[in-house]
């Protein structure tokens, strides 16, 4: 029989042949500068990854940054922190700006450097010489400054937990104006130089009072300031209905091994503020951090409050956009993504894995589109059925404990085109490190694939959700192909405006026009 490989078909041989090799040595699609700042904006941690270090990623984010330019970089850095809720890429875009281009730093800061947490990440980034300075400089130092001054003294003290560098760090560096004397005496008190008690804040006037008889009613600061000394049962009580939502749900087993859930009336009102949509809507809740919550609430937290996240995560999910026609949701759950999904920190290591965020997308689609099908893979499908109507956590949790094996991207595509199912749209949520169907040459075999399939079902859309920043995939972006990166609501968004037809609106585009 004559050699396939050399004798594909006019079709294939017309197809887009693959550009470049994935992490894994086998043939992928290269993504072009802005779009692979983009997926690396939206889904890099710089932290070490199952196939990227953090000195690579880092590398990588800059040497990209140069090719797509810093309008690009602007309009990236502010769709990953307002879209994606990311933290410290976000924060290393601002930085990089100051050097590229420090007008477009100025126009941005502000929407990036939103809170106390991004403003110690752009201040370490920026001293840790990484962007081609090791000072803040004169635009920067100001832009910080300015930061300080106009942030209020409760800001202020939210911004004061945490090190490397602390806000009292920050202040020594900038040497910020105060507006008043409290102001003054405040950054007095923080750094540790003399300071006029009578003229104190009063949440910091308390505080003190309070650290001298820590006992009755407990001062109006950051409960991380309070939980170093020793609470009883009924002050931990009260630090539940003051932290704020993220805070609580990643402090419920220390509430329950404090004895608070012991006090009257603590039960209710905690799972009454987990399953708030305000509080849900203005901390910006993702699925997968209810998900998380629910698997790793321990036994004393009691049922109503795990009751209350069940609900929460059931409500996020509702509010998602059904998807249009016949759809097929591919979770990859093949080996390597079982590795975190923000990337390995010593010591702090999310338990959410790329399995995990894939699973929560496929039981997602299932519970809006009750007709969906369902195909995960590693080196071939892996049957599964799961029933639409049960809670997404338990699906999404079946779905998460099939992993293991290699990962052959094509392989519900060829499934798909084995059985002539007609489809409208197929949806892979993967990290696209395809290997175990590699082709010596020409077209990668999910295009292959799709090619065949497309023939079938003229008006069929794919879309590719990567959850890695690996900067490659196996299917080449074009009019019916959509290659996204993230793992935040964004993502479903963009996917159910392209599965109805909004050509215009691919996600780089999306990006573009995001304001600065």
């Amino acid at each position: 029989m004559a050699n396939k490989g050399l004798f594909a078909s006019a079709v294939a041989r017309f197809l887009p042949a693959a550009d470049t090799l994935n992490r894994e040595w086998a043939p992928a699609y290269a993504y072009g500068p802005e779009h692979k700042l983009a997926q690396l904006a939206a889904t890099g941690t710089l932290q070490d990854s199952f196939y990227m270090g953090a000195e690579t990623q880092l590398a990588e984010v800059l040497e990209v940054a140069k090719a797509a330019g810093p309008l690009f970089v602007a309009k990236a850095a502010v769709y990953a922190r307002s879209r994606g809720t990311m933290k410290d890429m976000p924060a290393l875009l601002a930085a990089y700006l100051t050097v590229a281009e420090p007008d477009l730093a100025v126009r941005v800061f502000d929407r990036v450097i939103d809170n106390g947490r991004m403003l110690r990440n752009f201040v370490q980034i920026m001293r840790s010489g990484a962007v081609g300075r090791t000072s803040l400089g004169t635009r920067p130092k100001r832009l910080v400054q300015q930061w300080l001054e106009r942030a209020s003294i409760g800001k202020l003290m939210q911004a004061a937990t945490g090190n490397d560098p602390s806000l009292a760090d920050i202040v020594k560096m900038v040497h910020p104006k105060p507006a008043d004397e409290g102001r003054k005496a405040f950054y007095a008190w923080l750094i540790g130089k003399p300071y006029d008690v009578d003229e104190l804040p009063a949440e910091i006037a308390a505080f003190e009072a309070w650290k001298r008889s820590p006992d009755g009613r407990l001062p109006d600061v950051p409960f991380e300031w309070l939980t170093a000394f020793e609470l009883s049962a009924e002050q931990w009580a009260e630090l539940a209905s003051r932290m704020g939502w993220q805070a609580l749900r990643m402090n419920l087993n220390s509430l329950a091994r404090k004895g608070a859930f012991g006090v009257e009336g603590v039960t209710e009102m905690v799972a009454a503020r987990l399953a708030d949509e305000a509080a849900l809507a203005k901390a910006r809740v993702l699925p997968y951090h209810l998900m998380v919550a629910l698997g790793s609430v321990g036994e004393g937290v009691p049922l109503k409050v795990q009751a209350a996240l069940e609900t929460a995560l059931e409500a996020s999910l509702a509010k998602l956009p059904a998807l249009e026609g016949r759809v097929a949701v591919c979770p990859d759950v093949s080996g390597s993504m079982s590795s975190p999904v923000t990337g390995y920190r010593k010591g702090a290591s999310s338990s959410v894995r790329c399995i995990d965020v894939a699973a929560l997308v496929a039981a997602a689609v299932l519970r809006r589109n009750r007709g969906a099908m369902l195909l995960p893979f590693e080196e071939n499908v892996v049957p599964l059925e799961l029933d639409p109507f049960a809670r997404v956590a338990a699906n999404a949790a079946k779905l998460a404990a099939l992993g293991g094996g290699g990962t052959n991207v094509s392989a519900p595509l060829a499934l798909l085109n084995a059985d002539r199912v007609e489809v409208d749209l197929v949806v892979i949520v993967s990290d696209n490190e395809s290997w175990v169907d590699a082709s010596r040459h020409g077209a990668t075999a999910t295009m292959r694939e799709w090619e065949r399939l497309k023939k079938r079902c003229p008006g069929a859309r794919l879309v590719c959700i990567d959850l890695q920043p690996y900067g490659s995939t196996q299917a080449k972006s074009r009019e019916d192909i959509l290659n996204v990166g993230g793992f935040s609501d964004a993502v479903f968004e963009t996917l159910s405006r392209f599965a109805a037809g909004e050509v215009e609106r691919e996600w780089v585009t999306e990006v573009n026009e995001t304001e600065v």
